[in-house]
């Protein structure tokens, strides 16, 4: 099964969930790994960022994400990095 197969076959998983695994799945190298910040994917997918917070947790808390801090050398906080499952 795909994937998308296995996203869609989660009915416990909200639609705007999926919208945003998706959008990762397509930014991801081959390895799965992507950075796009929270106000990107918001503008990209025309959600609200509270929207996109939601559903980057759902995905993480279902296990079809893992996201990782990422800071500058300085020590303030870049965008989060989005390994997708």
């Amino acid at each position: 099964m795909s994937y998308f197969g296995t996203i869609y076959a989660d009915t416990e998983l909200p639609a705007r969930a999926r919208a945003v695994y998706m959008y990762l799945r397509d930014r991801s190298d081959a390895e799965g790994k992507c950075w796009p910040g929270i106000k990107t994917i918001a503008s990209d997918l025309k959600l609200s960022r509270s929207t996109v917070k939601r559903s980057l947790n759902d995905l993480e808390k279902a296990g079809y994400l893992k996201r990782t801090a990422r800071h500058r050398a300085n020590g303030s906080s870049s965008s989060n990095l989005y390994t997708v499952k």
